[in-house]
């Protein structure tokens, strides 16, 4: 996606800012779709900053001053993708990125891969080996890949969480992930049967339908690996319901 705007804690980056980030090892961040100048979640997007820079940099995070850096940002734009991105140099810098608005495809599909990411809790920059396989797996023609612990547990996706339907509830993978904003959403919204489990990789067959959440949206999954499902419409209709029925705030 096209750059529109970066802005480093409120103003134009300089050239030398710009140096000092690329080389940047240690940061965290969060990525939110903006509409009508609202974003859904946008409280448990404040409070994953906050937890991550207490963790990462022992320091407060100000959501007010987070929320003014994006407004500024974002200009008179009212639909657009956005990042904040902190970093713990001295002192603590706040990033803050705009790209068009971005919507996720109603299919997509998962390639399995054997990889953790470190810290996997923490929405955090520069993780090489997410990059690598997400591109692999783009190579070999699939829309993100599946990341499978060392012990053949279904963790998440790549850029997403991934859930699957049994036939009669929600199955959520039990393994070290991240808790992404669009899962935080709609879960306590979903008027179906939902639980958390260890999913063996070899357990594909067991489900009939599988689903990925991020901050793009929600995807139904068609294909994972060489295993096929297919889309569950009311499955999907309830996802989109749940997370369409919480309140958008307003940045």
């Amino acid at each position: 996606m096209d750059l529109i705007t970066v802005e480093i804690d409120g103003a134009a980056p300089t050239p030398a800012q710009l140096e000092q980030l690329a080389f940047a090892p240690f940061g965290h961040f969060t990525a939110m779709q903006v509409r009508d100048g609202r974003v859904r979640g946008l409280d448990l997007h404040l409070a994953r900053l906050a937890q991550a820079n207490a963790e990462m940099f022992g320091a407060d995070l100000d959501g007010e001053r987070v929320r003014e850096l994006i407004r500024h940002a974002l200009g008179e734009l009212t639909d657009a993708s956005v990042r904040v991105l902190v970093f713990g140099e001295e002192p603590i810098t706040t990033v803050v990125t705009v790209r068009p608005p971005f919507f996720s495809p109603e299919t997509t599909s998962l390639l399995p891969v054997d990889y953790s990411r470190t810290v996997p809790h923490l929405k955090r920059t520069n993780d090489f080996g997410q990059a690598y396989w997400g591109r692999h797996a783009a190579g070999a023609g699939f829309g993100d890949a599946l990341l499978v612990t060392p012990g053949g547990a279904v963790a998440e996706a790549g850029i997403a969480n991934v859930g699957f339907w049994d036939g009669a509830r929600i199955v959520w993978p039990e393994a070290p992930m991240l808790r992404g904003i669009t899962l935080q959403v709609v879960q306590p919204r979903l008027a179906l049967p939902q639980h958390h489990q260890l999913v063996r990789l070899t357990q594909l067959a067991e489900f009939t339908g599988a689903f990925v959440t991020n901050s793009r949206g929600i995807s139904a999954v068609t294909r994972i690996g060489d295993h096929e499902y297919a889309v569950n419409d009311d499955l999907m209709r309830e996802l989109h319901r749940a997370y369409g029925s919480a309140s958008a705030e307003p940045i």
